[in-house]
């Protein structure tokens, strides 16, 4: 098998990872992104954007994700879309990866794999996905207009979710297992005053019924003594955190308890050479703006670990 040579590797195509790259070709590094899906992340998923500077007026998810991977690809990047890396390994002189039966020997590697949904592993959760249970209303709210569905969830996502929903849904069932939402205090102003939405507190959903092959109704049961009640409904969203997408790593770095990627403050692992940034990492705030900035501040590191590794002769 071949082996091509290349100085930064950077496995993840969302904001954390473009913008890794964006920083890494404007040092002239030949830079690779190697992304298992769509360039963007899972921002490109998300119907509108309206935290992101430079944009007063709010941008589409797609259309972000699409500036980000242009400008990289501008300064020099090269992104592989539909390209998963299936193995990473320590070399001797940096790190080796394999993707879609090719193989690559960087110097360094940013892994930027970001985070996926969590399911709730309740029963009939498997059996319906795909027929009534969802993971991104942006993808498939257009499905339900004028029907019913629960949102399930109490964080940022999940309530943004929920009024987005209301676009085509002719009620939306916000549950949440606690009395009180997480969610920034803003979205939950604009939560409680759309009237399409129906507050369930203190409810978690036990198990997710069907009719004719597809949802019909969710089994809710209380966190605080109150009798299990069936909810009629055309469709689950599902938004109860996320999972890190941190298997690459597994064995080789520092990971947490919960298998975020431990980095410092500029985006170093445990590992010389190789860095993080983005949502697969144990950074608090988890926001296209904090991913790229720590996506920059990776490859800097990144180019500079180059720099100080490299062997000049005369």
């Amino acid at each position: 098998m071949t082996r091509e040579n290349i100085d930064v590797a950077i496995i993840g195509g969302g904001p954390g990872g473009l913008a890794a790259a964006l920083y890494a070709a404007r040092g002239r590094a030949k830079t690779v992104v190697f992304e298992r899906g769509i360039p963007g992340g899972q921002i490109v998923t998300t119907d509108w954007v309206e935290n992101y500077p430079g944009f007063p007026k709010g941008v589409s998810g797609q259309e972000l994700g699409d500036l980000l991977t242009a400008q990289a690809e501008e300064h020099g990047a090269v992104i592989r879309s539909f390209s998963p890396v299936d193995r990473l390994e320590i070399a001797d002189e940096g790190f080796v990866l394999a993707s879609e039966g090719e193989e690559f020997a960087a110097k360094v590697v940013i892994l930027a794999t970001g985070a996926v949904p969590r399911k709730l592993e309740v029963p009939g959760e498997a059996e319906f996905t795909g027929r009534g249970v969802s993971w991104c209303a942006t993808c498939d709210g257009a499905l339900f207009k004028d029907k019913v569905v629960a949102v399930i969830g109490g964080g940022d996502a999940a309530v943004e979710e929920a009024m987005f929903l209301t676009k085509f849904a002719s009620r939306v069932h916000l549950i949440h297992r606690r009395d009180e939402l997480r969610a920034t205090k803003c979205i939950q102003e604009r939560c409680f005053a759309n009237d399409k939405i129906e507050m369930h507190w203190s409810r978690t959903i036990t198990q997710i019924l069907g009719q004719d092959g597809k949802v019909s109704s969710v089994r809710l049961a209380s966190t605080v003594g109150e009798p299990d009640e069936i909810l009629p409904i055309d469709g689950v969203f599902i938004f109860v955190g996320v999972h890190p997408m941190s298997e690459l790593a597994a064995g080789l770095v520092e990971l947490t308890e919960s298998g975020y990627i431990r980095i410092d403050h500029d985006g170093r692992t445990s590992v010389p050479g190789l860095f993080a940034a983005g949502d697969v990492t144990d950074s608090e705030l988890k926001q296209v703006i904090t991913a790229a900035a720590k996506g920059a501040s990776a490859a800097f590191e990144a180019l500079r670990y180059i720099d100080s590794t490299t062997v000049c002769t005369i």
